[in-house]
């Protein structure tokens, strides 16, 4: 049992946003910004690599819905829409979880990716031949 799944039977609190039957939605206890909410499935799976097709739809309807609220109601200027599967990716609960965090002109988080100076046709190659 992970800890996002005591949050949806009650036994450890949270600040709830939204819930139905399929989804919670509350905010991180960690705020990377404010109004960081994460979003759960109630019927759990370890990430959105193992979750349902339609549960990974439903999900991203539902992160948009909060982000545009979040952009109208809190003054956010943008927001990020983000899942990690797997520890490499920073995964640290093993339960899909999708985070939507309002962004403002005075936040200090940044989400910064290096150049790694690889052959773009080597990579493009590799994908294709992946598929085969």
């Amino acid at each position: 049992m992970t800890i996002f799944s005591k949050i949806i039977d009650g036994s450890i609190p949270s600040k709830k946003i939204y819930e139905d039957d399929q989804f919670l939605a509350f905010l991180d206890i960690s705020q990377a910004s404010k109004g960081h909410t994460l979003i759960i499935p109630k019927d759990p799976t370890i990430s959105v690599l193992t979750a349902k097709p339609d549960v990974v739809a439903d999900i991203n309807v539902l992160a948009q819905r909060l982000a545009k609220h979040y952009v109208e109601h809190l003054n956010a200027q943008g927001v990020n829409i983000i899942t990690n599967a797997n520890p490499i990716a920073g995964q640290t609960v093993d339960h899909y979880h999708v985070h939507v965090i309002p962004r403002y002109k005075e936040d200090e988080l940044e989400f910064k990716t290096k150049d790694q100076q690889l052959d773009l046709d080597s990579v493009h190659k590799e994908i294709l031949e992946s598929f085969k």
